[in-house]
């Protein structure tokens, strides 16, 4: 399968004018034959990332069956992502054992994004900034109750969320970074213990901006100590609801080549308005907004393709959304030498798209889906 004259991404976000050769599920080259399909100065992108949702049509990647993460997985497929790391919510250890034993026995199916990892929300968040987490069974974080889902993973667990100024949060960031991703989330953490959290080995920060404090000039908190660190990632969201326009471009001037896009999507993405639920609490979707019955939003109704699509429309260069939503997450938890770019020996998941980012094919592990 050869392909010429596309619009190709670059891992430094910018685009070559070149093609693409694919063997198996594999690039070989960018440089493709003569004979190569002419594709029209068409963008060739690599396949997204998804490291922080919870779910899709209808499904909750916490229902912690086989047929939950299938139906999740093709939708994201088909919506250009082609690896997931799917996020739990706060549930007591019992819960979440079942859902770290279904998704280790999950095996990637034909047409179906790869599942990668596991994103562990909770339990280990603040019950102030908690959001649309259940209150009800949120834990002081603890290594040892991390290590035991971890074996019930079978090691899927890529990221551990956890709020720093909580009772035994330092030890647990020391004892574990050399195991999982540590992420500052749901917080009331201020400055200086966001930047002692950072040195014991915290590397990221959960979708910026929400359940923590704001950025104020006398008190810069989380936000503030994540910018001074340039090894720290930064997760957001640009689905219109969570994050103001202007507050995502200026995330992007800070922060540079060290955002993350998530979607942070739960079961309603890709279904009409109506009542949904998440973590065991009702949710009320109107268009591409998720809330509890409190107001509190929770999660989002937009999947990472639409996302980036979003960016873009605030200004934010479509070659920057996209390091933003494949690049960045696939080193952020370790996937690199897989996905995140088009380089050769990557996997052939590929988006084609026209100027007004509309999809006209998506490849994923080297096969056209239908």
């Amino acid at each position: 399968m050869e392909y010429k004259n596309l619009k190709v991404y670059q891992p430094d976000g910018t685009f070559r004018t070149g093609g693409l050769r694919i063997e198996g599920d594999r690039i070989v080259s960018a440089e493709p034959s003569a004979s190569a399909q002419d594709m029209g100065g068409l963008y060739a992108v690599p396949g997204l990332v998804d490291l922080h949702f919870h779910g899709c049509v209808g499904y909750d990647f916490c229902d912690g069956t086989q047929e939950a993460i299938s139906a999740i997985a093709h939708y994201q497929a088909k919506n250009g992502v082609a690896a997931i790391c799917p996020a739990t919510m706060t549930y007591p250890e019992e819960k979440l054992a079942g859902i770290a034993q279904a998704a280790a026995s999950y095996r990637t199916e034909e047409g179906g994004a790869a599942l990668v990892g596991i994103n562990m929300e909770g339990p280990f968040v603040s019950a102030a900034k908690k959001g649309a987490q259940n209150g009800a069974y949120l834990h002081a974080p603890d290594a040892e109750m991390f290590r035991r889902l971890q074996k019930q993973a079978n090691g899927l667990f890529k990221l551990c969320d956890l709020a720093p100024e909580l009772p035994g949060a330092m030890e647990t960031i020391e004892a574990l970074a050399g195991e999982v991703r540590l992420s500052i989330a749901h917080t009331e953490a201020d400055y200086d213990t966001a930047c002692e959290a950072f040195r014991r080995g915290a590397r990221q920060v959960t979708h910026l901006y929400n359940a923590m404090p704001p950025l104020s000039h006398r008190a810069p908190g989380v936000i503030g100590a994540a910018a001074d660190h340039n090894e720290v990632m930064v997760e957001l969201i640009a689905d219109g609801v969570h994050v103001h326009p202007s507050v995502v471009r200026t995330t992007f001037k800070v922060f540079g080549g060290r955002v993350i896009l998530i979607s942070d999507s739960m079961m309603a993405t890709g279904l009409a308005d109506g009542e949904y639920s998440l973590g065991g609490q009702a949710v009320t979707v109107c268009g591409n907004r998720a809330t509890l019955h409190d107001g509190t939003i929770a999660g989002s109704a937009t999947n990472l393709l639409d996302c980036v699509r979003s960016a873009v429309r605030m200004g934010i260069p479509f070659g920057q959304a996209v390091q933003a939503a494949s690049t960045n997450p696939a080193k952020a938890i370790g996937m690199q030498q897989d996905y995140g770019t088009l380089e050769a020996g990557k996997l052939a998941n590929v988006i084609l798209l026209d100027d007004e980012l509309n999809v006209h094919a998506i490849l994923l592990r080297g096969r056209e889906l239908a």
